[in-house]
């Protein structure tokens, strides 16, 4: 996404109970006398079963995880992995690159993509075998990258989301061949707002949830995280410090007014707190709305798209 200027059971127990030998019974005893009264014999209580111990629950294998995306999974991809290994003991692999969008992951688009034969998502599903495949993609909207053909949002809006659609079924139909009958789930993850086309990121959330719920596949509505509490779709630079960010130093970015900043005053789109560099990486400073989404992300890996071992 970044433009020019912006640039992963119960063991019962058996009991065996001893029959006697009825030829060698002991005689009967002789009748008490009516001054000394004997208590009835009260009978055995039945012997009970021990219980059955409770069935553990099914192991659940750390998941394979595989990020993808464009800008925003570049800077977020060392604390999405972080919390991924911490969260779930992941095995987590990442291969974003900056300015794509879903046409670059796509097999079959050669020099018109800017990302390499190798680490198109099917060839690295083919390769790491993943449990889940996350992607991230804001949705490059401007024609910067190749496969897109020039086609951009502000020159065609239904042309533009028609054919998002259409890479995402695509990208969607690629990564279940791959898998060769062990389909991984999918993970898109919803955008935050939209401070230069607000109405794109809207439609292109809404084209995921569309993918997900045709697939099988789960949203991780990371943008929430970065939204104003009632305010889905409101961009803003600052939200109310949690208590882990006051908690964490660096994080609370405006601790006198308990604020803390999601975007730098000159990069209204990415999340990574330190300038803009000419070779994309990693964010290495500390980011709130990075660890947002990461942790948005990661919860949504644990609760939907994690599988009991087979």
């Amino acid at each position: 996404m970044r433009t020019p200027w912006v640039v992963g059971a119960v063991l019962a127990g058996v009991l065996l109970a001893g029959c006697g030998d009825p030829r060698s019974a002991p005689p009967e005893p002789a009748a008490p006398r009516a001054s000394s009264p004997t208590p009835a014999r009260q009978p055995s209580p039945a012997r009970q079963p021990a219980p059955a111990a409770s069935p553990s629950p099914p192991a659940v294998r750390a998941p394979r995880v595989l990020y993808l995306g464009d800008s925003l999974a570049m800077e977020a991809q060392t604390v999405l992995g972080r919390e991924m290994r911490r969260e779930l003991k992941a095995r987590y692999t990442s291969a974003p690159y900056s300015g794509t969008t879903l046409c670059d992951y796509l097999e079959g688009t050669g020099e018109r993509s800017l990302v390499p034969a190798e680490d198109k998502a099917a060839a690295l599903v083919r390769r790491l075998r993943p449990d889940v495949v996350v992607l991230q993609f804001w949705g490059n909207s401007w024609g910067y990258t190749p496969c897109m053909d020039g086609l951009t949002y502000a020159a065609s809006r239904s042309r533009y989301a028609a054919r998002y659609a259409d890479d995402a079924r695509r990208l969607t139909e690629q990564i279940a061949a791959a898998g060769a009958g062990r389909r991984p789930r999918i993970v898109w993850v919803a955008q935050g707002p939209d401070p230069l086309t607000p109405d794109r990121v809207r439609r292109v959330n809404a084209l995921y949830e569309e993918r997900a719920a045709v697939s099988g596949d789960l949203v991780a509505d990371a943008g929430e995280a970065v939204s104003p509490a009632g305010a889905r779709y409101t961009w803003t630079r600052y939200l109310p410090c949690t208590a882990d960010e006051r908690a964490r130093p660096g994080y609370c970015t405006q601790p006198g007014r308990g604020r803390t900043a999601l975007h730098r005053a000159d990069d209204p789109l990415h999340f990574c707190l330190a300038p803009t560099t000419s070779r994309p990486k990693p964010c290495p400073v500390p980011s709130p709305g990075i660890l947002r989404i990461a942790r948005a992300i990661t919860e949504t890996v644990r609760h939907g798209a994690t599988r009991p071992l087979q």
